[in-house]
């Protein structure tokens, strides 16, 4: 995740891509707006999912089985879907750097915290 974030930075520098830090107004709008084209992002991968369920839907109509057509479905949107994750990568990034975030280090310690927390949902079915 460093390199990701290293690499983010040089390339948005690249691109001028920063976010504006000239003043407060200038880097509350700047980060409004990643803010807003991150949103953007998430539901381009929403929109592939739907896309893959769509398409499951349809060849399961047309008779196919189930897991069949769900993996045939997942294997037409993985570029796409990738390219969307990637996307929201780079915002992310953006964003962190901007705020000079650690996310391998944020991400580490999120998960021991989640795994380490005393109000857990609770499962009927164990999977």
């Amino acid at each position: 995740m460093k390199d990701i974030q290293a690499f983010a930075k040089q390339y948005q520098q690249e691109m001028n891509w920063q976010i504006d830090s000239k003043s407060y107004e200038k880097s509350r709008a700047s980060l409004l707006n990643n803010y807003m084209l991150l949103t953007t992002e998430v539901a381009e991968v929403a929109e592939e999912m739907r896309k893959a369920f769509n398409i499951t839907n349809s060849l399961i109509k047309d008779g196919m089985d189930e897991d069949e057509a769900f993996q045939l479905a997942k294997d037409s949107i993985k570029a796409d879907l990738g390219k969307e994750f990637a996307d929201c990568l780079a915002y992310i990034s953006k964003i962190a750097n901007y705020f000079e975030i650690d996310l391998e280090t944020s991400f580490y310690e999120k998960m021991d915290e989640v795994k380490n927390r005393k109000n857990k949902d609770i499962r009927l079915i164990q999977r």
